[in-house]
């Protein structure tokens, strides 16, 4: 297997954990709190709605949609890094720095850390471009 196609996998699976733990971080404040904004879901638990989300839930919605603005564009890039071959002797540390990156950024997100959060972002961006300028080499 393509070194670049090996490192775009693992950082695919590596994407989907962790999105999949902030969901789950997500339920377990609101089963642990049975606190639930949605009102089938508080009337499953047998709870009025609540008026608003809990701070952990918002916090990592808010995660949540920022992964949703860069983890697909990062899998385009990605998509497009394998198919023209970039680098693959870089492959692995963008597609990994990236995917430490948006860790980090949740986790620093999640925390309510600053300037580490957006030093995360800036970093996962910064391979996003270095992908991108790489893509444009292997069509030139």
């Amino acid at each position: 297997m393509d070194d670049a196609v090996y490192w775009y996998a693992v950082a695919t699976v590596l994407l989907f954990v962790k999105m999949l733990a902030t969901g789950l971080y997500q339920g377990y404040h609101r089963i642990t709190k049975m606190t639930f904004k949605t009102p089938e879901d508080a009337r499953m638990a047998g709870k009025e709605p609540a008026s608003e989300e809990l701070p952990q839930v918002q916090q990592a919605s808010k995660a949540w949609s920022n992964d949703l603005e860069n983890i697909p564009i990062f899998l385009a890039l990605g998509v497009a890094y394998v198919l023209v071959g970039a680098s693959p002797a870089f492959a692995g540390w963008l597609f990994m720095a990236f995917t430490a990156a948006r860790y980090a950024h949740t986790l620093a997100y999640l925390a309510k850390l600053q300037p580490w959060r957006t030093i995360a972002y800036g970093v996962g961006l910064l391979c996003m471009i270095a992908m991108s300028v790489l893509i444009v080499m292997a069509l030139g």
